[in-house]
């Protein structure tokens, strides 16, 4: 349908509504170049040239990057500011990106509007094309405006078809002369739920440049902070960002609205708990929690309280992490946990990890235009009402790990749902240049998790948790990274001790932890490889091959062989001097290591590495221990169960904390 629609003064009943904005359309800044396929598409929209999506459910079928170049390609120099761009003669330029589509679903399912409102102010002759997805990821125009002139071209569009999934955007579209698109928002009449204001709280250690570059960014950007109480810093660093060049400049920009908390390291937990704990003291409606290693997008600030405004109800509102590295990457698009292991940073099962928006746009992407509903959203970006704080405690006090999945699950069965609203994000380093499972971050990860599951699970004895790490010890013990294993054997223990302990440990189990690395040769990196002895071959692999991941089939006789071997058969003194092999980190896989007596192994950053050794005598005392302790955290499960749920709402509430903060916190105002 195509429709003319030109500047006209408006009605007075039309000037008597109150329209508010949902959301503008942005554009990025000139230090953000490469981001540009997050915002803008110069390839239409499928639903107008036909093309099928090269992305269907149950199959991906990978594009090749989009060319700079061409007639038909988005340039960095069409982007004129914040909110204006131009479309060049003969182009077709969509909104149909991440950042610029309205998810519609998701205002859909979460507040009670039933209709939003486009408004697109453009300058030039052309047509506005206004095109709409449903949750299987088929696309459909809705009406199309002609355009001359200076022309605020107005869609009413209805979000009843919107329960289960899809998407609104707009195309613009230039004949023989160029079109400046100046404006464009999403908007509704209707009054939201509450207007709120925000705390918003950085957790630092020791990331000074971050820390004052995220604050540059929002200094930069103050239509961001306009329902902005105050920005948090809590440092728990000894390089502290209130000393840091640059940091005089970022406090006059952010107006006197910018506060420096220093304390003791307590953690990612114990930042964050701070951060709640200060938001509920000065009467802010939410506190927005932040990771200090990220770059914030600015508007998602304004994206994320503007949702929770108008939700049904008071809402854990989250945003997505992009790849900091690969900044088009989005990393994941929702997070569960997996009730019967309680599985790590696990994915919706309807979404795929690590996708690309400069090979697939959003409208090629079938299975993002279905509606991702999350048990919880990383503590990267999120918004917590206060109101759930002071209902349901501060975080859990566990230093890091778990803390974040742990909150949303507690908000959830107190009544409080999670959403991770598309179209909010911040740019982090991904997990994948890291290696947080190993290490003494081993520690926190079992620890924490056995705790989750004393507190959440839906199944006895936590369901398949202690068989799946009995099973990651195992591994760990087979793979030479003794120092992993004895951390979260030690983590078990600790467990047992119950949960009146986890606030004292907060300061101290961390400095603990690291200080066992020093007896474990894993842990002693060194910058090159060069720096280790050579490598000497002792066995030549069978007719030329490397290893191989074994068959199911084979999988328990092969184990059964190689764990004699790993407890049974002495080292040689040729490996035990000389490594066998150089393995990258990638290649870094339990039944590859676990043929070798030794290998030199990069770390996850390839900035360093470390000489793993297999030790029988080391490895047949953790199997031992190992399947000790979980036998007695089995024994041990219905008297823990009802210790830590008894015990959640004591360690978890305001009074708790306020202790401990008091105990390990100096205070200062900037």
């Amino acid at each position: 349908m195509s429709v003319d629609v030109k500047a006209e003064s408006t009605t007075a009943a039309e000037e008597s509504r109150n329209w508010r904005t949902l959301q503008r359309v942005i554009l990025p800044s000139d230090q953000d170049q490469e981001t540009l396929p997050l915002y803008l598409d110069a390839g239409g929209s499928a639903g107008a040239f036909g093309e099928a999506p090269t992305t269907v459910r149950g199959e991906r079928r990978e594009r090749p990057a989009k060319s700079t170049e061409g007639a038909n390609s988005a340039r960095f120099e069409d982007v004129v500011s914040r909110t204006a761009t131009s479309v060049r003669p003969g182009q077709r330029l969509s909104f149909s990106t991440y950042f610029n589509a309205f998810p519609a679903s998701y205002w859909r399912r979460w507040t009670p509007l039933r209709e939003v409102r486009l408004r697109v102010q453009t300058k030039g002759p052309g047509t506005v094309s206004v095109y709409k997805s449903n949750a299987r990821g088929s696309l459909q125009h809705v009406e199309t405006a002609r355009v001359t002139g200076s022309t605020e071209s107005v869609f009413d569009l209805s979000l009843a078809p919107f329960g289960d999934g899809g998407w609104y955007w707009f195309d613009v579209t230039a004949g023989t002369e160029p079109v400046a698109v100046e404006t464009a928002e999403w908007l509704t009449d209707k009054e939201p739920r509450t207007e709120g204001t925000i705390t918003v709280e950085i957790t630092t250690l020791n990331k000074t440049d971050y820390c004052i570059n995220n604050l540059s960014i929002l200094g930069a950007h103050p239509e961001a902070l306009s329902a902005v109480k105050e920005v948090l810093v809590v440092d728990q660093g000894t390089q502290k960002v209130a000393e840091a060049p640059g940091f005089d400049e970022v406090a006059a920009a952010l107006g006197g609205k910018l506060r420096i908390i220093n304390q003791d390291n307590l953690g990612g937990s114990g930042g964050f708990a701070r951060g709640m704990y200060e938001a509920v003291k000065n009467d802010s409606d939410y506190v927005l929690l932040l990771d200090d290693d990220v770059v914030v997008e600015p508007e998602s600030i304004t994206r994320l309280s503007v949702f929770a405004d108008y939700c049904k109800k008071p809402t854990l509102v989250g945003g997505h992490m992009f790849d900091l590295h690969d900044r088009n990457v989005l990393h994941t698009f929702g997070e569960v946990v997996n009730p019967y292991i309680i599985g790590p940073d696990e994915p919706n099962p309807d979404q795929e990890m690590r996708h690309n928006f400069s090979q697939q746009t959003l409208r090629e992407t079938a299975w993002m235009h279905r509606r991702v509903d999350v048990d919880y959203n990383g503590w990267w970006m999120c918004l917590i009402p206060t109101q759930v704080i002071r209902e349901i405690g501060l975080s859990l006090p566990v230093f890091i790990k778990w803390d974040d999945a742990e909150y949303g699950v507690r908000a959830k069965a107190a009544g409080y749902p999670t959403v991770t609203l598309p179209g909010a994000a911040v740019w982090h380093v991904s997990w994948i240049d890291k290696d947080d499972m190993v290490g003494w971050q081993s520690y926190f990860h079992t620890r924490n998790r056995f705790i989750y599951a004393l507190l959440h699970s839906p199944y006895e004895f936590g369901g398949g948790l202690v068989e799946n790490s009995l099973k990651l010890d195992l591994k760990h013990n087979i793979s030479m990274q003794y120092y992993t294993v004895q951390g979260r054997i030690d983590a078990l223990r600790d467990l047992l001790k119950g949960p009146n302990g986890l606030h004292g440990m907060l300061p101290t189990r961390l400095p603990e932890i690291r200080a066992m690395a020093a007896a474990y040769t894993e842990t002693q990196f060194k910058a090159d490889v060069d720096d280790f002895p050579g490598v000497a071959v002792a066995k030549l692999p069978r007719r030329g091959k490397g290893f191989s991941v074994p068959s199911l089939i084979k999988l328990a006789p092969w184990l059964a062989k190689n764990v004699i071997r790993q407890v049974a058969t002495p080292v040689t003194e040729q490996r035990q001097s000389h490594p066998e092999a150089v393995v990258a980190h990638q290649d870094n896989k339990w039944w590859r290591m676990s043929q070798f007596d030794s290998a030199i192994v990069s770390n996850a950053e390839g900035s360093a590495a470390s000489w793993y050794k297999r030790d029988p005598k080391l490895v047949r005392k953790l199997l031992v221990d190992s399947v000790k302790v979980h036998g007695e955290v089995l024994r041990e499960w219905p008297r823990l169960k009802q210790e830590y749920r008894q015990a959640l709402a004591g360690i978890t509430s305001i009074d708790a904390w306020e202790k401990t903060f008091a105990e390990h916190s100096e205070k200062s105002e900037n």
